[in-house]
């Protein structure tokens, strides 16, 4: 703490903490939600406009409706903020619609994407601590739905992509996240259980720094990986030794086993076809033969 009091880190964490998200941080986060749904393949916007503005809503807000789900609450409560969900809307038209792809283009230019990128990890862990803070309040004593709640506001619609590829008439149950974790999942939930452990008073730190200092971690981690068009996480080494001795699991390349096409079954010879003169020879041998 006496580290964080030269560095004056509390107040500063304090004032970032306290920042608004609404409306640049949101509109980061929106925009870069949405361009991966227009990284999906498929052309559903042009034939289904309709599926594909409530695949954009998913995108964005599908993690407030898990929430609400495990929460008991009304899935659709958050659709009530009509600033937002024009927001939403207004880019899922401009990336999809603008003329000559435009904004896409714009946004898609990779100095700009970096830091929508940076200012949407901002609002992943402000939803991080929000859920945790959330779920405190209903069940104090409940860290394990503390961390689930935490986490599903973190992961946002990478829980629910099943169910979104259905609304674009696609069925790929190997994305399943939960089966092939990518690091914001990952990150969301250690992210989860770090802000549960300070709610219930087990980590010595504010939750302002807290707050600081994840979204530090998780920003500069999303755009070197952005930067690098990478799909790693950096808690791979962790995961594989503590993996390795709890589970018995492989130590190294235990993700890229599972996706290492299985060997292509051996081909049968195929017989050479007959003429007909050899099918005639064979005939004449067979006459001979009955004739001896």
């Amino acid at each position: 703490m006496e580290v964080l009091g030269v560095l004056n880190l509390g107040d500063l964490a304090q004032t970032f903490s306290k920042m608004g998200m609404f409306p640049v941080f949101d509109l980061a986060y929106y925009i870069v939600s949405i361009l991966y749904l227009k990284y999906e393949p498929g052309e559903v916007a042009r034939r289904s406009p309709v599926a594909s503005w409530i695949c954009a809503m998913l995108y964005c807000f599908g993690s407030y409706i898990l929430a609400d789900i495990f929460l008991g609450s009304c899935p659709v409560d958050y659709f009530q903020y009509n600033s937002h969900i024009l927001l939403a809307s207004a880019v899922w038209y401009l990336i999809f619609f603008c003329p000559l792809n435009l904004f896409y283009k714009c946004v898609a230019f990779m100095p700009v994407k970096l830091v929508l990128v940076a200012l949407k990890e901002v609002v992943r862990t402000r939803k991080i601590a929000a859920g945790v803070h959330h779920a405190h309040h209903a069940y104090h004593h409940g860290w394990i739905i503390m961390v689930i709640v935490g986490y599903v506001k973190g992961s946002g619609v990478a829980l629910m992509s099943n169910f979104e590829q259905l609304l674009r008439g696609v069925w790929r149950p190997e994305t399943n996240e939960l089966l092939n974790m990518s690091f914001p999942t990952k990150a969301s939930l250690y992210g989860a259980i770090l802000f549960t452990l300070q709610e219930a008073h087990l980590l010595p730190v504010s939750k302002s720094t807290l707050i600081c200092l994840f979204t530090l971690f998780m920003a500069t981690t999303k755009v070197i990986l952005t930067a690098r068009h990478s799909h790693g996480s950096p808690f791979i080494l962790i995961e594989s030794w503590v993996c390795h001795l709890l589970f018995g699991s492989p130590l190294g390349g235990g993700e890229e086993e599972h996706h290492v096409a299985p060997a292509p079954a051996p081909i049968a010879p195929i017989s050479p076809v007959k003429t007909k003169e050899d099918l005639g020879e064979g005939t004449r041998k067979r006459k001979s033969k009955k004739a001896e």
